[in-house]
């Protein structure tokens, strides 16, 4: 990577890092930033909001995902590039693969966001484990109309892949 492009990613980078202190120091919730960047500008922003709407998916990747696609009126972001304050949780890399975008850029590790208590370690080894074997409870009940939807899906005409 050259150097002019370096900074360039160290800037947007602390931009992440900057929404991560500034939702942290608002109540918002903890200490997790990210923008998203189309074109060389941001055009997105999100910190993390889990405490101060009791809801566990806001995350800051999530928050600036929703803002960025109803911004660009698309459900991908496939000319962005997502730069977080901290390496992305399994739930936030999920939404990041859908979204699509060309780049991910991250500051801190996941091993630095643990030393803080923040570990995902945990998801990361459930989600390979078999079913039987998680520590949530999880079960696959077989139905008789269980490939329905998706058969009305692979019939449908007007549908939007993605």
């Amino acid at each position: 990577m050259e150097q002019a492009e370096l900074k360039q990613h160290q800037r947007f980078l602390k931009e992440a890092v900057k929404m991560a202190g500034k939702g942290m120091n608002s109540g918002k919730g903890g200490p997790f930033g990210a923008v998203i960047v189309k074109d060389g500008k941001i055009i997105a922003r999100g910190c993390n909001q889990v405490t101060s709407t009791n809801d566990p998916t806001r995350h800051a990747e999530v928050d600036a995902i929703r803002k960025a696609c109803k911004k660009l009126g698309s459900f991908e972001l496939t000319d962005c590039i997502i730069y977080s304050s901290c390496e992305p949780c399994p739930m936030c890399l999920g939404a990041i693969y859908w979204a699509r975008p060309k780049a991910l850029y991250f500051a801190a590790n996941r091993f630095t966001a643990a030393k803080y208590g923040f570990d995902d370690a945990f998801i990361y080894k459930e989600v390979a484990l078999p079913l039987d074997k998680r520590s949530l409870k999880t079960y696959c009940i077989d139905l008789s109309n269980k490939a329905e939807p998706f058969e009305q899906w692979n019939k449908k005409t007007d549908k939007i892949e993605y």
